[in-house]
């Protein structure tokens, strides 16, 4: 394997490496108090589109990790950011929260149900089927399909819900059309996440706890793959991937030194 430069800049996963069932994996508080004490570039990504970046650093905060709003990027920044570049000022018919509509309002999109450039599907614990029939008929018309992540469930405390992928496909399966996924496993979120802190993938690492999204997309972006066994991926199933991490470790507590 081809030596990497040392580790300039981090991005990590939020869910299964410094939170977990709503708790502080153990040694993350330090973890992020080293990156911010050190000075250098980091992000805390997420697929979650359903809060803004002052949403989830309020979140963060309650269970002891002080991170600031501009070092957490979710794919609903990513899918603005995206579309800003592709067509700048468009318009968008959306379903989803906040986090997705503040996003696209601050890149500069109209949201309308009145002949949209895009359909953009994102989370929401409210998915409406008034909603899901328009943008079908949007996207019969013409409308272009954007999807801010691939994930088929989400957690919570009764058990698992439909997520975005899911009712993705349920569109798909009306209209015959296959949405674009910005978030992870792209690595287009990665990219995006490096440009918004001006790092370069060489000299950069991702950590993450699933080896189909997080190690996926960073090893595409050209990353230093760290998996962390706190999440969902565990030792067992790592060797039934075509890829491997750049190297495996217990949590985060034991990257602390090394920032």
């Amino acid at each position: 394997m081809t030596e990497r430069k040392p580790v300039e800049c981090w991005l990590s996963d939020m869910d299964g490496v410094l939170v977990h069932e709503g708790r502080p994996v153990p040694g993350a508080p330090e973890f992020v108090g080293r990156l911010r004490a050190s000075g250098k570039p980091f992000l805390i990504l997420t697929n979650n589109s359903i809060y803004t970046a002052r949403d989830l650093q309020a979140r963060l905060s309650r269970v002891g990790i002080e991170v600031g709003e501009r070092n957490i990027w979710t794919s609903a920044l990513a899918t603005a950011q995206f579309l800003g570049d592709q067509r700048p000022g468009g318009t968008a018919h959306v379903i989803g929260e906040a986090g997705l509509t503040t996003a696209l309002h601050a890149a500069g999109y109209v949201l309308t149900d009145h002949d949209p450039d895009y359909v953009v599907l994102g989370e929401t614990r409210t998915y409406s089927f008034e909603a899901i029939t328009q943008a079908i008929r949007h996207i019969n018309d013409g409308a272009r399909f954007i999807a801010t992540n691939p994930d088929a469930t989400g957690p919570s405390n009764e058990g698992a819900l439909p997520a975005c992928g899911s009712v993705a496909a349920l569109i798909t399966k009306a209209t015959g059309v296959e949405p674009y996924f910005v978030g992870k496993p792209n690595p287009m979120m990665m990219r995006s996440a490096l440009n918004s802190i001006q790092a370069h993938s060489e000299t950069t690492a991702m950590i993450g706890d699933r080896m189909d999204t997080d190690v996926l997309c960073g090893l595409e972006a050209g990353l230093e793959t760290i998996l962390v066994l706190t999440g969902i991926s565990n030792r067992d199933e790592i060797g039934r991937y075509p890829y491997q991490p750049s190297r495996i470790v217990e949590s985060v507590a034991d990257l602390i030194d090394e920032v």
